[in-house]
């Protein structure tokens, strides 16, 4: 007997029962980004390594460790995409779109990264992600998180808390980084490897360690908050203002950072408490360095990225969601009626958008086929016997509800479903 193949792991079936909290969420992050303004952008699930070795760090666990890259044919390395914002600044690098500010977009897709699989991160997850260029003051900071907030509430979503820092500028960060490799340097028996490692990389990474025998030392490391000059602190001043007049609530979280150079100013998480571990839903900042980097010119940008595996067990968690069922299960009793029943059902599909039937395939005894409709979820059994043919004209039963079995004519149908669907919605 041949071995079933599995799928690989930390890649996961997004199955016809969850398809139902996907689809809100999709259909809810769409129609509010396009309310405020933003246009879709797709890219390429694959991209040449160099992209992401330059935007998210040589030295990085995502690039050494967790990228899927390989040699293709041509000697070029590829990698999928571990996330999504550098392949959108080389898009709008490549297609000329940066001057056109400002610019707002945003994707949707899933990324790849080879990590440990856990509850709520595998190795290919879905992100939405949205990004603004060409916009440097604290405005588009602030209504990027309005609008996440209004995705929340749109969504049903209660329980998430966002918390905000200032990374201020590349000079203040360097000053910053020097007194924090100082400060850990001086204590470094108490730092566990990994944090050794991002002693000499990057001494802010320190500063996101879950560890909790570091909490303490952590809590009492110099805060860049005494680093920031009077632009950047004026920049956080007005966040904050601007934050207060949309009724954003937010609290300061100064150990909140980034690792690589190009963020700058604002950066923010949204979390939940509902996770566990992996509590942050939504993570993003103000990232001016980021377009030179990939070869631009100077050009300001900010964008966030949100975990869709992430919300939909949220989603699931806050309130029932029906999986889509059809209106009508059409069923077919009799050798001459199958292809009239097809017939029918494709005519009142054109003459009723967005009615859905689903028509009994395969025969069946009448029996079966009642059976297969009650566990379609179908709110209405549509017969077509060779009675009705003969009398031009179907059987309509209520499958959810009371009620006795309706003889409905050809002629009428059409207008007998309309009212149907009226009273339905």
């Amino acid at each position: 007997m041949t071995a079933i193949i599995q799928s690989i792991r930390g890649m996961h079936d997004i199955l016809p029962a969850d398809m139902a909290a996907w689809h809100l969420l999709e259909t809810t992050v769409r129609s509010v980004f396009q309310s405020y303004g933003f246009d879709e952008i797709r890219i390429p699930a694959l991209e040449k390594t160099d992209l992401f070795a330059r935007a998210i760090g040589d030295a990085t666990d995502v690039v050494q460790k967790e990228m899927y890259s390989f040699e293709d044919r041509g000697g070029d390395w590829l990698s999928l995409r571990p996330e999504g914002t550098a392949g959108v600044v080389r898009a709008v690098i490549q297609n000329g779109l940066l001057y056109a500010a400002p610019l707002r977009l945003w994707y949707m897709g899933p990324m790849f990264r080879r990590e440990r699989p856990q509850k709520g991160r595998t190795r290919q997850f879905h992100q939405v992600g949205a990004e603004v260029f060409g916009a440097q003051g604290p405005d588009v900071d602030a209504e990027l998180l309005a609008m996440c907030q209004r995705i929340w509430q749109q969504l049903g979503l209660k329980n998430l808390r966002l918390e905000i820092n200032s990374l201020g500028t590349a000079d203040e960060r360097a000053a910053y980084r020097d007194e924090l490799r100082h400060y850990f340097s001086a204590q470094v028996e108490k730092l566990d490897e990994d944090s050794k490692i991002r002693l000499d990389r990057n001494p802010m990474r320190i500063l996101d360690s879950k560890n909790p025998a570091l909490r303490e030392l952590i809590a009492a490391a110099p805060s860049l908050q005494a680093f920031l000059g009077e632009e950047s602190t004026g920049h956080f001043h007005k966040l904050q203002a601007y934050l207060a007049d949309l009724g954003v609530a937010y609290t300061v979280n100064p150990r909140l950072v980034r690792g690589l150079d190009y963020y700058s100013h604002t950066v923010f998480e949204w979390i939940t408490d509902e996770l566990g571990a992996q509590g942050t839903v939504c993570a993003g900042g103000r990232y001016d360095g980021l377009v030179e980097l990939q070869g631009g010119k100077p050009w300001p940008g900010i964008g966030f990225a949100m975990g869709q595996e992430r919300l939909v067990e949220l989603l699931h968690s806050a309130a029932e969601i029906e999986s889509h069922v059809p209106d009508i299960y059409l069923v077919m009793v009799g050798d001459k009626t199958t292809g009239q029943g097809l017939v029918l059902a494709e005519t009142l599909r054109d003459a009723l958008p967005g009615l859905s039937i689903q028509s009994n395939l395969n025969g069946g005894s009448f029996k079966s086929q009642f059976k297969r409709a009650d566990r379609s979820g179908a709110r209405l059994a549509m017969i077509l016997g060779e009675e009705e043919v003969a009398r031009h004209e179907v059987s309509i039963k209520s499958l959810r509800t009371a009620g006795d079995q309706q003889r409905v004519a050809m002629e009428n149908l059409q207008s007998w479903l309309h009212s149907w669907l009226e009273i339905r919605q």
